[in-house]
């Protein structure tokens, strides 16, 4: 058997390699790696100069040089922060918006070609999601988001086609009690995100009804991050979101072939109870007394 040590250290040799970590000239635009991911969460919105740092990993003194480089080059420019002079904010100027858009092509193309190469790209795609939420860990956030939203329908998508894999007859989503996209929003309701460096991982929503009782409905997790504790961090938020609405009972239903599913109730406090609907997908019933 081969060493897991060993692997892992070929591994990071091997990502190193292929995205260019230790050129003097990242992608050939004439700057390194750490100043090209500066500019690039900049782009992306990441001005607030704490939390660009927090985001990169990043020390005070390095994010300065990295930062003072860029404005030298004239592609960035800092200013106070709008509701609090003592913060910086980093913005790209014309110039720099237009390096950052010569990146982005240059990246998209990189990774084209990785997966053009490869014989099986949907299973190279599976390796780097896992390996991807693995790494990244720290970085998966918990956003409350309208359920109608694009990254929400991308969540209920898989997690319909999951069950349709799962369960023995299939999956009609037609024949379930979807609940409706307005019981699912403030101040009836509520749904959550898990994002990943701007990717959903998974997702939950909140049924409210005006009273005081609601469902947990539509928690999912992407395979890729199952086991990093996202499904937990999801309940929480809805559990949170339930008692900020004045819901004093929760209930939720599950089928015995989600086994991960009934594992997570158990242990975090629910109390499994009689049918409370007519749902034929079902066939566990949980309660939870906030």
């Amino acid at each position: 058997m081969l060493d897991p040590v060993s692997r892992i250290r070929r591994f990071n040799r091997a990502v190193t390699a292929e995205v260019g970590a230790l050129d003097t000239s990242f992608l050939g635009r004439g700057r390194p790696l750490g100043a090209a991911r500066v500019l690039n969460a900049i782009g992306q919105g990441r001005g607030d100069v704490g939390e660009l740092r927090d985001y990169l990993g990043l020390d005070s003194g390095l994010t300065s040089r990295l930062l003072r480089g860029l404005e030298d080059e004239g592609l960035v420019k800092t200013v106070p922060h709008s509701d609090d002079a003592r913060r910086r904010v980093a913005k790209l100027t014309s110039a720099g918006r237009r390096e950052f858009d010569a990146y982005e092509a240059l990246s998209n193309a990189q990774a084209e070609a990785l997966l053009a190469r490869h014989a099986k790209p949907e299973a190279l795609l599976a390796a780097m999601d896992l390996v991807a939420a693995a790494l990244g860990r720290r970085r998966i956030s918990i956003e409350q988001t309208d359920p109608r939203a694009e990254a929400a329908r991308y969540c209920l998508g898989e997690y319909y086609a999951e069950l349709s894999r799962r369960f023995k007859g299939g999956f009609d989503v037609s024949l379930s009690r979807d609940p409706e996209a307005a019981d699912m929003i403030a101040p009836r309701g509520a749904f959550f995100v898990a994002m990943s460096d701007g990717l959903p991982l998974g997702c939950v929503g909140l049924k409210g009804g005006g009273r005081d009782d609601a469902e947990i409905k539509r928690l999912w997790v992407a395979p890729s991050a199952r086991g990093l504790g996202v499904g937990r961090r999801l309940m929480d938020a809805a559990e949170d979101a339930a008692r900020s609405l004045s819901i004093k009972t929760l209930r939720l239903d599950t089928n015995s072939a989600l086994t991960e599913a009934g594992q997570l109730y158990r242990s975090s406090g629910w109390t499994e109870i009689e049918r409370f609907n007519d749902d034929p997908y079902p066939d566990l019933f949980f309660e939870k007394q906030l």
